[in-house]
C-alpha cells in the first residue's frame, strides 16, 4: 500500500533563485508538501542569500542538512523532500529518464530566465529545466522583475514559444487582500492551478 501510495505522488521539482520574492517559493513549498507531492527542491547560491536579505529563516548551506531543517519546519515525511545541489547532476531532474511531472522556478530570476532560454545548462536548475522544455513537460516560470528590459521581454517570449508558462509574480486585489500573506498566497495558488492541485488559498473566480 504504501509503495502504491509512492508510485501515485505527483513528483514536483523546485527551483528557488536569486529573485526578490523568495517567500512565493517557500509558501508552494509548504502547499506542495501539504498536498502530499513529492518535491526536488533546488535552492542557487544567490537564493540563499536573498533568503538572508528577506526572511528569517537560517537556512543551512549544506544540501543533507538545508533537507532536514526543511522536513522539520513543514512536519513532512522524509521522502517527501530531496534537496539537491547545483553540482548534482546524478539527480532525477537532470534526465529525461527521470520521473518528474513538473517544474516550477519561483522566484525566477533574470539570470536563470536567460539562461534557460539559451539552454546553457551550466547548473541543475538550468538543465532541469532544459530537461522539461525537451521532453515537453510543464515548466512554469516566475518572474519577479519590474520594469522590464527588451532582453527580459524576449527570453520570456522566447520560452512561452516552447511551451513555458510566464506566471509573474503580480498579485491581484480583486479578492481584497488583508495581509501580505494574502498576495502571496494569490500567485501560489496561480501556480498551483497550473500544476492541477487543488487548494483552497484562494476562491476561484465566479465562485
Amino acid at each position: 500500500m504504501k509503495n502504491e501510495k509512492l508510485k501515485n505522488r505527483k513528483i514536483i521539482s523546485l527551483a528557488i533563485t536569486g529573485a526578490s520574492g523568495v517567500q512565493y517559493g517557500f509558501r508552494l513549498l509548504e502547499m506542495l508538501l501539504q498536498k502530499d507531492c513529492t518535491v526536488y527542491l533546488m535552492v542557487s547560491k544567490a537564493a540563499q542569500v536573498v533568503i538572508g536579505l528577506e526572511t528569517d529563516i537560517e537556512l543551512p548551506g549544506r544540501c543533507n542538512d538545508m533537507q532536514a531543517f526543511l522536513v522539520d519546519r513543514y512536519a513532512c515525511a522524509k521522502d517527501q523532500l530531496h534537496v539537491f545541489g547545483e553540482d548534482e547532476w546524478t539527480a532525477p531532474t537532470a534526465s529525461g529518464g527521470g520521473r518528474v511531472d513538473a517544474m516550477v522556478v519561483c522566484p525566477c530570476s533574470m539570470g536563470a530566465l536567460s539562461a534557460v532560454a539559451t539552454g546553457a545548462s551550466n547548473n541543475l536548475i538550468e538543465r532541469s529545466a532544459d530537461v522539461m522544455l525537451k521532453e515537453r513537460r510543464k515548466l512554469i516560470m516566475v518572474p519577479r522583475e519590474t520594469p522590464y528590459s527588451d532582453i527580459h521581454l524576449e527570453n520570456m517570449l522566447k520560452l512561452s514559444r516552447m511551451g513555458a508558462v510566464m506566471l509573474c509574480a503580480n498579485p491581484g486585489f480583486y479578492n481584497k487582500a488583508e495581509t501580505i500573506d494574502d498576495l502571496i498566497d494569490f500567485v501560489v495558488a496561480k501556480i498551483l492551478d497550473q500544476l492541477a492541485i487543488e487548494h483552497d488559498l484562494q476562491p476561484h473566480w465566479g465562485e
